[in-house]
C-alpha cells in the first residue's frame, strides 16, 4: 500500500483488483513467507475429557448441580425464591456474573479474566454461530429451532427497496429435516466448538445454553485455576452434557486435533492481545467448511504504531492513519490467508466487525482451490512499476508504503442479511441486541468493492477550512455520478468510489464557499499546493434524498456512547490473583509522575538498595553520611 504523507490517499498492492485510485496492472502482488511456527510451552498435563462427565480437576468441592425447577424460568415474584439455593455453593469471596442465560461463578482476586465489555462481542458470537449451525445442520437433515423466533425474515436496509423493510423469505420447496434440536440438548449430528483460550468459560457455557445444534463444547485454557473454574461453571449451570474443560496449551492441543474426523466444527479464539501465535494451529484445526472466530485487542500495534511489532506478527506493514480499523481487519485476513494457504486451503470471510478497543473476524476455511476472484488461484508473477511517482500529485507529500492487505471483500452480505434478521426479529434474545442491529444494519450498507475509507473532518484539517456536513458531502459525491456509503469501523467515514481528484474538487468547491485565510498557509503545506490548483467540476451540494442512509433515518444505534466511565479492556488476570487496589487509583497514582518531580535527595529514595550493601551507591552513602553527622 501506498499512501502520501498527508494520509489521505491509499494504494494497495495485492492480488487483488484494487480501487479506482490505483494504477497498476491486476497481478502485481507483494508478500511475504509467513513461516509456521509454534511455541512449545511447558505443558500442565491434564488430558481433556473423554466422556461427557465433569473433568477431574483438583479443586474445592463443587456446589450441588442445579435441578430442572432451578434451570427452567421462572416468575418474576419467584426470582428470589430460585436465586437462594444456588447461591449457597458459592466460596468465600466468589461472586456471581449473569450474562444471557449463564451464571459464572467467579473469584474477587483477579486469578482468573473477565471482562463485562465484551459481551457484544459474546452476543454477536452466539447470533453468527446460531445462523452457521442453521445452514450447516440443514445439510445433515437437522432443523435447529430458537425460543422466541418466529418466522424467518430477510431485512432489507438497500434504498431501491421502499415497498417494504421486511420481505418473508420465500421457501424453495425443499423438503422439512425430521428431526429438530434446541438450545441445551445434545445433538449427535451437531457441531463441534473449541474455545482456546476460555478463562472463566462464560463464552462456552453461553454456547452450551443458547446456541441449539451443538454435539460438545470443549473450553480450554492454560490455567489450571481457570480450567478448574470452567469445570465449576459447567456443573453450575448444568451443562456437563455438553461443555468439557480442558488444561492445555492452546497450540498443542489443535495441532493434535489436526485430523480429518477430529478437527472442530467452530474454533474461537479471543486471546489478550495478538491471537498471531494461534492462527497456524487454527487454520488447520478447523473442519472443511469450518467456522473461525477471532478477535485481536493489539489495536495499538495493528493501528499503526508498531510497523514492525505488525510485521512481525501478520505478515504485514501497518499504517497509523484515519482508516486504521478497516485496514487493521484486511491485516488479519490477509494473515489467516497466507497461513492457510501453507496448507492449501483458503478463507471466506462471513462478517469483519471493528468495534471499541477490537477487531472481531469469522471467516470459512475449505481446501483446495478457491474460485477464480480468490487467491489460491492467481497466477502470480513479478510486478511491474512503480505504479505512482515518489510524490502525491495532489498535495506534494510523499508516498508511505504498507501492507499487503486484504483487498476482496470482508462480509458475505447474504449471510449478514440472516444473522440481522435472527437479531431484529427476536430482541429479547441478546442483551445487545439494538447495538448488533445498529452494526449489522451499517455493515449491510458499506460498498463491499470499495477498500479503506476517507473521514470528512480529516479532509478538512488538510486543507484548514471548516468541515461540510456530512449529507451535503454525500450528496456532492452522488451529484458526481459516484457511489458512495457510510463505514462501520468510523463514525465519520465515507467510502465511495471516485478518484481522489474528485474529493479534492469537492473540497476546493466547498472552500470557494468557505474561504479561508490563504496567506497563513506556507508555500510547502499540502494545503497551500491543493487551494492552488482550480477545480475541473462545479460541485452540488444540495441534499439529496438518497444521501441519508436508510440505517440513520430509521435511528438505529450504530455508534454506541460508552455506559460509564473507563469503558474499555480491564487488567490482565494475573496466577496468583492480589490485586487489591482498584484499577483506576493506580492510574490515579501515576499521572503527572514527572511534572511534579522531586528535587530534595532526602525525598528521592528512603530505602536501601543492594548497591549500599557494597557502598557503591553514592545516594544511599551520602545519605548515611548525613545522618552520622
Amino acid at each position: 500500500m501506498l499512501v502520501c504523507s498527508s494520509r489521505l490517499f491509499s494504494l494497495i498492492i495485492s492480488h487483488h483488483p484494487p480501487p479506482s485510485c490505483i494504477r497498476f496492472p491486476r497481478q502485481t502482488f507483494w508478500s511475504s513467507l509467513v513461516s509456521a511456527a509454534s511455541a512449545s510451552k511447558r505443558l500442565r498435563s491434564m488430558d481433556p475429557p473423554k466422556t461427557a462427565e465433569a473433568p477431574d480437576i483438583p479443586t474445592t468441592k463443587p456446589p450441588p448441580t442445579p435441578s430442572a425447577e432451578s434451570m427452567s424460568p421462572a416468575p418474576t415474584d419467584a426470582a428470589a425464591d430460585e436465586e437462594q439455593p444456588r447461591l449457597e455453593g458459592l466460596l468465600p469471596g466468589e461472586t456471581v456474573v449473569k450474562e444471557g442465560k449463564a451464571a459464572i461463578l467467579f473469584p474477587s482476586a483477579n486469578e482468573v479474566f473477565y471482562n463485562p465489555v465484551q459481551e457484544f462481542n459474546r452476543d454477536l458470537t452466539c447470533a453468527v454461530i446460531t445462523e452457521f449451525a442453521r445452514d450447516l445442520l440443514a445439510q445433515r437433515g437437522v432443523k435447529v429451532v430458537v425460543p422466541g423466533e418466529k418466522e424467518r425474515v430477510v431485512v432489507s436496509l438497500s434504498e431501491e427497496a421502499n415497498e417494504a423493510d421486511v420481505q418473508t423469505e420465500e421457501k424453495n420447496g425443499a423438503e422439512e429435516p425430521a428431526v429438530t434440536v434446541t438450545a441445551g440438548e445434545k445433538c449427535e449430528r451437531g457441531l463441534r466448538v473449541l474455545e482456546g483460550l476460555a478463562a472463566s468459560g462464560l463464552r462456552s457455557v453461553r454456547f452450551a445454553l443458547e446456541v441449539p445444534g451443538l454435539r460438545s463444547v470443549t473450553a480450554n485454557d492454560f490455567s489450571t485455576k481457570a480450567a478448574a473454574l470452567i469445570a465449576r461453571n459447567a456443573q453450575y449451570n448444568g451443562v456437563n452434557h455438553l461443555l468439557q474443560a480442558s488444561c492445555r496449551d492452546a497450540s498443542m492441543l489443535m495441532y493434535e486435533m489436526r485430523g480429518k474426523k477430529e478437527r472442530y466444527d467452530v474454533i474461537d479464539l479471543d486471546p489478550y492481545g495478538s491471537p498471531a501465535s494461534f492462527l497456524d494451529a487454527a487454520v488447520q484445526a478447523v473442519s472443511e467448511g469450518g467456522l473461525l472466530c477471532i478477535t485481536c485487542t493489539d489495536m495499538a500495534v495493528m493501528a499503526g504504531n508498531s510497523g514492525e511489532t505488525c510485521y512481525s506478527k501478520y505478515g504485514s506493514v501497518s499504517i497509523k492513519a484515519k482508516y486504521c480499523h478497516e485496514m487493521a481487519l484486511r491485516i488479519i485476513l490477509h494473515s489467516l490467508e497466507q497461513r492457510a494457504g501453507v496448507y492449501q486451503r483458503y478463507i471466506q470471510p462471513l462478517l469483519s466487525v471493528s468495534v471499541d478497543f477490537y477487531i472481531r473476524v469469522f471467516v470459512r476455511v475449505f481446501t483446495g482451490q478457491a474460485t477464480v476472484k480468490n487467491s489460491a488461484s492467481m497466477k502470480y508473477s513479478p510486478a511491474t512499476g512503480p505504479p505512482v511517482g515518489p510524490e502525491c500529485e495532489h498535495c506534494g507529500q510523499r508516498h508511505q508504503l504498507g501492507g499487503p492487505i486484504w483487498a476482496e471483500p470482508i462480509h458475505n452480505l447474504p449471510f449478514v442479511q440472516k444473522v440481522l434478521s435472527a437479531v431484529s426479529g427476536n430482541p429479547s434474545r441478546f442483551g445487545t441486541s439494538k447495538r448488533i442491529e445498529g452494526m449489522l444494519s451499517m455493515v449491510t450498507e458499506e460498498l463491499e468493492d470499495v477498500p479503506l475509507y476517507y473521514t470528512v473532518d480529516s479532509l478538512s484539517s488538510t486543507i484548514h477550512c471548516n468541515t461540510p456536513p456530512l449529507l451535503q458531502f454525500r450528496s456532492a459525491l452522488l451529484h458526481a455520478g459516484h457511489r458512495v456509503s457510510l463505514a462501520h469501523a468510523c463514525k465519520n467515514a465515507i467510502k465511495t468510489d471516485a478518484p481522489p481528484a474528485v474529493l479534492w474538487d469537492i473540497m476546493r468547491c466547498w472552500e470557494k464557499a468557505n474561504p479561508v485565510k490563504r496567506e497563513k498557509l506556507s508555500e510547502t503545506s499540502p494545503s497551500f499546493k491543493i487551494l492552488a490548483s482550480e477545480p475541473s467540476l462545479e460541485a452540488c451540494f444540495t441534499v439529496r434524498e438518497d444521501a441519508n442512509p436508510q440505517s440513520r433515518k430509521r435511528h438505529l444505534t450504530r455508534f454506541q456512547e460508552n455506559p460509564q466511565a473507563f469503558w474499555g479492556p480491564k487488567a490482565r488476570a494475573k496466577a496468583g490473583g492480589g490485586i487489591s487496589t482498584n484499577l483506576q487509583d493506580k492510574r490515579k497514582k501515576c499521572q503527572n509522575k514527572r511534572k511534579n518531580q522531586i528535587t530534595d535527595s532526602s525525598q528521592l529514595k528512603d530505602f536501601p538498595c543492594m548497591k549500599r550493601l557494597s557502598g557503591t551507591c553514592e545516594l544511599c552513602c551520602n545519605q548515611i553520611k548525613s545522618d552520622l553527622t
